[in-house]
């Protein structure tokens, strides 16, 4: 179990509030990482770093970013490794789809938001924080994309494309900071998170019977495992990998 410790190690989560973000954050302080919890919220941030600092008993940060902005990651990638004496993980968890009632109701402002959100800012960050990482001969990026990336539906066309470029990126980035940086995504499928309140459960649970293999949606702690593989020393061997965890969606299906 020694491979997936994490102790002495600082991972640096966006979107790292609610949802799938927190589950990783406090996931990996149980492993014993010290935590960089990023969203735009500042406030909450604080709130929720201090809690996992009583709870798991590791250093904390909270730092507010807007990663849509390349200016604020690069404002955040330089004051975290200040603050933190420098970050062995990045997980690039912050994300966006909002709901459409057509496609072309789909506003350019909308569109260039979803990518910006999902795509510009794991790139700026993962090219600052990674290039660090690269002069220190270390370091994990993950980031977290989505099982719509392969299997797109007519609802998320714009997040779909984001995540798929989201996709390219990881293995674009593995090359260009290997070999000691390691960059790995998590395809995503459904999870209960604060998010699935606007969910037709109905429709989604009979979707589910015929689509997805697991026949459920996925609890935000079933994704720390995977997250918690990539960002220790058991997946050493591991980089330019899309890991799917998404309880068996069935392609065409969806």
């Amino acid at each position: 179990m020694s491979m997936f410790d994490l102790s002495g190690k600082t991972a640096l989560i966006t979107g790292g509030s609610r949802g799938l973000g927190l589950s990783m954050a406090r996931g990996f302080a149980a492993a014993g990482a010290n935590i960089v919890v990023v969203s735009r919220k500042h406030d909450v941030c604080a709130q929720v770093a201090e809690q996992i600092a009583a709870e798991h008993g590791v250093k904390t940060w909270a730092f507010g970013c807007n990663v849509s902005s390349w200016d604020e990651c690069t404002e955040l990638a330089a004051v975290a490794e200040k603050a933190t004496g420098g970050l062995d993980v990045l997980v690039n968890n912050a994300g966006m789809s909002p709901l459409y009632p057509s496609l072309t109701d789909i506003s350019e402002a909308l569109y260039d938001k979803v990518f910006s959100v999902n795509t510009k800012g794991p790139f700026r960050l993962s090219s600052l924080i990674g290039t660090k990482m690269v002069a220190r001969g270390h370091g994990s990026i993950i980031n977290i994309s989505s099982i719509e990336s392969l299997y797109p539906s007519a609802g998320a066309l714009p997040y779909a494309g984001a995540k798929s470029a989201l996709n390219a990126m990881t293995l674009g980035l593995a090359a260009a900071l290997g070999p000691s940086v390691r960059v790995n995504a998590i395809l995503a499928g459904a999870f209960l998170t604060d998010i699935a309140a606007a969910w037709d459960m109905e429709a989604f649970n009979e979707m589910a019977t015929r689509g997805i293999v697991m026949q459920r949606a996925g609890e935000p702690d079933e994704i720390v495992g995977a997250a918690i593989f990539l960002a220790s020393e058991a997946s050493k061997y591991t980089t330019g990998t899309w890991l799917r965890v998404d309880g068996g969606v069935i392609g065409g299906v969806i």
